[in-house]
């Protein structure tokens, strides 16, 4: 008897292993096959800009390695939380990827974003970064950046500039910027780069600070470069020194990355990580960001997380050091 009740408890327990496999055959078959139709990649900004150009290019090649193409879709708004909620928010199958910008680390404790990037997505590559600046009309008195903080520090408030939106990058930058020269600017907010750059060109605004948006105008003559905010100078512009090397100790590069929403089948994952790895290394991307003057900032996606936590831990300290709070409310 006790023999009988033993064979069917051992069936049992064979039969659960062999229902447990099954159940984990789809789900292996699935990621196989995976990707059987295109994929969908959210752009969280306007067609046409930096970002725009550079998530293109890797798409295009992208695509190629997995056999489907990737169809970019502009989502742009909200400094670029539009298209970063709408990428948390979409089913994790593998179909709907996107960019997230790293100020999603900024906007989500700032309440911007309803959204945590601690848990609220699969991380997959780092990929470039971007090159900002500081510009002026080629007539104005500033000269130098040493000129622009001698007349700040003299007429406190009095030198306004340019940004993009509230808490972005170039704002919150700029502010940094600001505060390790005990200067005070006077903001002002545009709905973009492009809008901002314009600003600056009709000469409503002292000064720009923006990504790249200013390269062509300088090399024009309309627009003087005075600082650049990476970790060196940009091949472009070797005359121009960067905020570190001034002595101003702020370094603001605000990569791009990609990612998908959390809960994605880590083999789909996996074919995603090789084949951005692979776009990235690519002569076409290489093109884009030279182009751009954007330097190449590639971290596989297990990195990319770390260093997304990392930068999350120090906007927690930025947001109260330049009180981004009461900023965001003004």
């Amino acid at each position: 008897m006790q023999h009988s009740t033993h064979d069917g408890r051992r069936q049992f327990v064979l039969g659960a292993l062999g229902a447990a496999t099954l159940a984990a055959a789809p789900a292996r078959l699935l990621a196989q096959a995976w990707p059987e139709r295109p994929i969908t990649f959210i752009c969280p900004w306007p067609a046409g800009g930096t970002a725009d150009q550079t998530m293109r290019a890797l798409c295009t090649v992208a695509g190629r390695v997995l056999g489907q193409s990737i169809a970019v879709e502009n989502r742009a708004g909200a400094s670029g939380m539009i298209g970063a909620k709408a990428l948390a928010s979409a089913k994790p199958d593998g179909y709907t990827i996107g960019q997230i910008p790293i100020s999603v680390t900024r906007f989500s404790q700032l309440g911007t974003l309803a959204a945590d990037p601690r848990k609220d997505f699969t991380f997959l590559a780092r990929t470039s970064g971007q090159t900002f600046g500081i510009a002026v009309p080629t007539a104005s008195p500033h000269k130098t950046l040493k000129d622009l903080v001698a007349f700040a520090k003299a007429n406190p408030g009095k030198v306004t500039y340019a940004h993009a939106g509230v808490g972005g990058a170039t704002h919150v930058g700029m502010e940094e910027f600001a505060s390790a020269a005990g200067i005070q600017f006077n903001h002002v907010p545009f709905k973009g780069g492009a809008e901002a750059l314009q600003g600056v060109l009709g000469g409503h605004v002292d000064a720009l600070a923006d990504s790249s948006s200013w390269a062509p105008h300088v090399e024009a003559g309309k627009l003087r470069l005075l600082a650049t905010w990476g970790e060196q100078r940009t091949a472009r512009f070797k005359d121009v020194p960067t905020l570190r090397e001034l002595g101003y100790d702020v370094v603001v590069d605000a990569p791009n990355g990609i990612g998908a929403p959390k809960g994605l089948d880590p083999a789909v994952a996996a074919k995603l990580r090789d084949a951005f790895k692979q776009a990235v290394a690519s002569a076409e991307f290489k093109a884009v960001i030279d182009k751009l003057d954007a330097p190449l900032l590639y971290l596989d996606g297990p990195d990319y997380e770390k260093y997304v936590n990392a930068v999350y831990a120090k906007e927690t300290v930025l947001i109260d050091k330049l009180k981004l709070r009461e900023l965001m409310k003004s």
